[in-house]
């Protein structure tokens, strides 16, 4: 049985957990994209506990029956996608994401564009 957004969703943010992820965020970008249901952000703390996460949703991903679409930017990176495609999960160190702030770009709905 194919597993829904949600369970993926699920397996995802169980997985960031259990390898100790920091600041988690799940944004639901359904209303702005049909390139997923779901979006998560979350940290690490080293290049290697970025591999090491997302060496681990991959494994948990495909235990469930689930095979990712795609990985980038793994060896050495500061930021790592996981496409779980219905679940896109960037892991990134904390520098890097306060740079690209993904959750105020994915959190902003169209024509809520801030005044400056």
């Amino acid at each position: 049985m194919a597993l829904t957004p949600e369970d993926i969703k699920d397996l995802a943010l169980n997985a960031l957990e259990d390898m100790k992820a920091k600041d988690i965020t799940c944004l639901d970008v359904k209303p702005m994209t049909s390139m997923a249901d779901y979006m998560i952000v979350c940290s690490g703390t080293s290049n290697r506990h970025l591999k090491s996460i997302a060496d681990q949703l991959i494994e948990d991903s495909k235990k469930a029956g689930h095979q990712p679409s795609g990985v980038e930017g793994e060896s050495g990176s500061e930021w790592v996608l996981v496409d779980l495609i219905d679940v896109i999960v960037h892991i990134m160190l904390p520098d890097t994401r306060k740079f690209y702030d993904l959750e105020k770009l994915w959190s902003m709905t169209p024509g809520s564009e801030e005044q400056g």
